[in-house]
């Protein structure tokens, strides 16, 4: 598994594509050939990338799931909704597809941000929105999610 590193900015141009910073572009370069998965995030209006390793990881767990369940069917159905193949080309740009560029609400300035094993790509005014109007306390949700029941941090 791998784990990115860093909250980029950049611009969209008008055909959707996003020039990856290089910092970002370095990080990725072992999985440009096998190209990437992009997909409308589950909690908010950003997108989420994964290499196409990680998107297949997910996927067995996705295959998993009993499909004659109606609320395991519709959960795979809602959760790989819009889901699209995309490379990253010769000149380091992302093109992301309408579709997606539209549910994402993005104008023209971009934020990429690292989630573990994953990337976001959200509108800028969006991402900051959501950082800013947490409603949680950080502290406690760090304690919360983090902390066992002895105080000490999960390793």
């Amino acid at each position: 598994m791998k784990h990115y590193i860093g909250t980029y900015e950049c611009k969209a141009d008008s055909k959707g594509r996003i020039m990856i910073p290089m910092p970002l572009k370095k990080q990725l370069a072992k999985n440009l050939k096998e190209g990437f998965v992009i997909k409308r995030a589950v909690f908010n209006s950003c997108l989420e990338l994964y290499t196409f390793y990680e998107w297949s990881l997910l996927m067995e767990k996705v295959n998993s799931l009993n499909r004659f369940n109606k609320k395991n069917n519709d959960f795979v159905r809602r959760f790989t909704a819009g889901v699209k193949l995309v490379d990253i080309d010769m000149s380091g740009r992302l093109l992301i597809p309408k579709d997606l560029f539209k549910h994402a609400k993005i104008d023209k300035e971009v934020v990429i941000s690292s989630v573990v094993n994953i990337l976001e790509i959200w509108d800028k005014t969006l991402y900051e929105k959501s950082i800013n109007e947490a409603t949680v306390d950080f502290g406690f949700l760090a304690e919360d999610v983090m902390g066992d029941k002895n105080g000490t941090v999960i390793s």
